[in-house]
């Protein structure tokens, strides 16, 4: 992994365990043997900003709306507006998962600004 490789890694377990704290998870830990694997007891916290199966299911209860936005001139989307957030796609390895971290910074702009009580 390249050292912004590694970087942009930390950045989406940052962002997972500031989420995992606002819905209500405490005693996270990250675990030794398995990089970017946050755990609270011995059960294993979703992998919001990773994994579509995870990510998924926070659209449909939190009202996630996605709108995909093209520069002036362009063909194909190169951001996406997700309610205030906005993510570009060169900013992240792929299209998928620039959206699932934007799903992810949406929540917790959400959390903590409007002080959203997350729902279980």
């Amino acid at each position: 992994m390249h050292n912004s490789d590694q970087e942009y890694f930390r950045s989406c377990v940052a962002k997972e365990r500031q989420l995992a704290r606002l819905l209500g998870h405490t005693h996270i830990l990250e675990e030794c043997e398995s990089a970017g694997t946050l755990l609270e007891n011995r059960d294993a916290l979703p992998k919001w900003t990773r994994d579509w199966q995870a990510c998924g299911p926070l659209m449909t209860q939190y009202d996630i709306a996605i709108a995909y936005e093209k520069e002036s001139g362009s063909q194909i989307s190169s951001f996406a507006t997700i309610g205030s957030t906005v993510v570009h796609f060169s900013d992240h390895p792929t299209k998928d998962r620039a959206i699932m971290y934007g799903i992810v910074k949406e929540l917790i702009f959400r959390f903590e600004h409007h002080k959203a009580a997350p729902l279980k």
